[in-house]
């Protein structure tokens, strides 16, 4: 069994990867050229096929080659954190062991949606993933999209099982961040979902965050994450005035198309989406260019 890598490579700001898209198909000119310019804007990690990443809408095969493509491209410069979550746990297991076999770094798993496990139901899906690999696990528990709540309770029986490694927390309640603390202790590793609220989550004793808005301002979303982690909150502060209005603007409609489009004036990728994710209306493009503009990444 591989030993798990060390904790402290999962600290700091880990961009939750979008999947660019051309004429349908995936865009994988696009998609390398995109994780090197996430490295070498500062960002610390990469999920790839998360939410952010569609992954409702593109294929197994197509999963598992973007899993692939984020680890080649990064070359063991940053840690890779594969997307492997389902509602089916025979088909997170595969997914979970395909990461692992192509040399991922760690991976996250959503809790499973529409179908509502019970908190029985969710500790055994997750000791399933856990016993099917040797990766290091991250639970991402999101309430708004997956309609179940991991309870602390089962996070503390999961975390007794040696691979489940910590949380990406996008209930966006600084209480839980607190509670998960006090009851799993300190390196139960706790990364906020939510971009708005990371400056609370670390404050209470987060790790670090897995960002949408890190796809469009990677060096600004690197340096508020370091200055958090070396307890630097005034200047942390600074940069979340200057991110607060991209927080906002990206999740104007649904996520992730406001990224996408965010990313096409920065030509980085076209803003294709695939159904039922449409581009973003007149009135987002307006919000999106001008909170854009105040972070200082367009004139």
């Amino acid at each position: 069994m591989s030993p798990i890598p060390s904790a402290s490579r999962f600290r700091g700001s880990f961009t939750a990867l979008v999947t660019p898209f051309r004429d349908g198909a995936l865009d994988e000119k696009a998609f390398r050229a995109f994780v090197d310019w996430q490295i070498s804007e500062g960002t610390h990690g990469l999920v790839p096929v998360g939410t952010t990443g569609e992954s409702p809408t593109v294929s197994h095969e197509e999963h598992n080659r973007v899993v692939e493509w984020t680890i080649e491209q990064a070359a063991g410069r940053v840690p890779v954190m594969a997307g492997a979550g389902s509602n089916n746990t025979a088909e997170a297991v595969a997914l979970a062991e395909h990461a692992q076999k192509v040399g991922a770094d760690a991976l996250l798993v959503v809790t499973p949606y529409y179908n509502k496990p019970t908190q029985e139901g969710l500790y055994r899906h997750f000791k399933a993933i856990a016993d099917a690999v040797d990766l290091p696990i991250f639970i991402y528990n999101i309430p708004s999209r997956s309609v179940i709540d991991m309870s602390v309770e089962t996070m503390a029986r999961l975390f007794e099982i040696k691979n489940i490694a910590g949380v990406k927390d996008a209930t966006a309640s600084m209480t839980r961040v607190s509670l998960q603390r006090q009851v799993l202790g300190t390196d139960f590793i706790q990364l906020s979902g939510e971009d708005a609220t990371a400056l609370g989550f670390m404050a209470h004793g987060g790790h670090g965050c897995i960002s949408v808005a890190s796809n469009v301002a990677p060096r600004l979303c690197s340096e508020f994450q370091l200055a958090c982690l070396a307890g630097d909150f005034k200047a942390a502060l600074a940069i979340q005035d200057k991110l607060m209005p991209l927080h906002t603007a990206l999740f104007v409609e649904t996520n992730p198309a406001p990224t996408k489009y965010a990313l096409s004036l920065l030509g980085k990728m076209s803003e294709e989406a695939r159904l039922p994710m449409v581009p973003v209306s007149e009135t987002t493009r307006a919000v999106v260019r001008s909170a854009m503009v105040q972070a200082g990444l367009i004139n």
